[in-house]
């Protein structure tokens, strides 16, 4: 270090202080950071709320196989569709349940399946609907089944009525 000139006080250079540096966060800092993490974990809850409905539509398509049995027999035999669960020889639509399904109607061939019991609170009362697909002067091709707003078949003509009410978004690809 230089000497001081006369008369001055000796100045010191190196840090002396009595409180060493802070080291760590600020609080705006953690604030910023905080913010990030919500921000980020509200982006992705729709997301897995997408997920879990559709998850619960995968769910409930094999109960839907007790229904299409016995249209489709019902078809081959006849040439028509069951009008209703008694004329396909099955029970009572609310008998058809599982724990996302509240019941399995038949209603002119098409099945359709109502959610309820523990499923996602967005399907609740729900209706998703399958309908039959088939060739009207070849009853012998086997029946198709053509899930909520698809499209039938070419050549194949969809039977019922398409009475699925939930949202676009939320349904499966082959659903849409």
């Amino acid at each position: 270090m230089a000497p001081s000139p006369p008369g001055l006080p000796r100045v010191n250079t190196t840090h002396t202080s009595a409180t060493p540096p802070t080291r760590g966060f600020t609080l705006i800092e953690v604030m910023i950071v905080v913010a990030i993490i919500a921000i980020l974990a509200l982006m992705a809850v729709p997301s897995l709320q997408g997920k879990y409905i559709r998850e619960n539509i995968v769910e409930a398509m094999p109960l839907a196989k007790v229904a299409k049995d016995p249209v489709a027999i019902a078809w081959a035999v006849t040439k028509t569709m069951p009008d209703d669960n008694a004329s396909a020889g099955l029970p009572e639509p609310d008998k058809i349940v599982s724990n996302v399904v509240k019941s399995v109607t038949v209603e002119g061939g098409a099945i359709h399946i109502v959610f309820g019991n523990r499923a996602n609170g967005a399907l609740q009362g729900k209706t998703l609907t399958l309908r039959p697909a088939v060739v009207e002067d070849a009853p012998i091709v086997p029946v198709a089944w053509v899930c909520g707003h698809a499209k039938a078949p070419d050549k194949m003509k969809a039977l019922g009525t398409d009475r699925t009410d939930i949202p676009r978004q939320h349904l499966p690809l082959n659903c849409v």
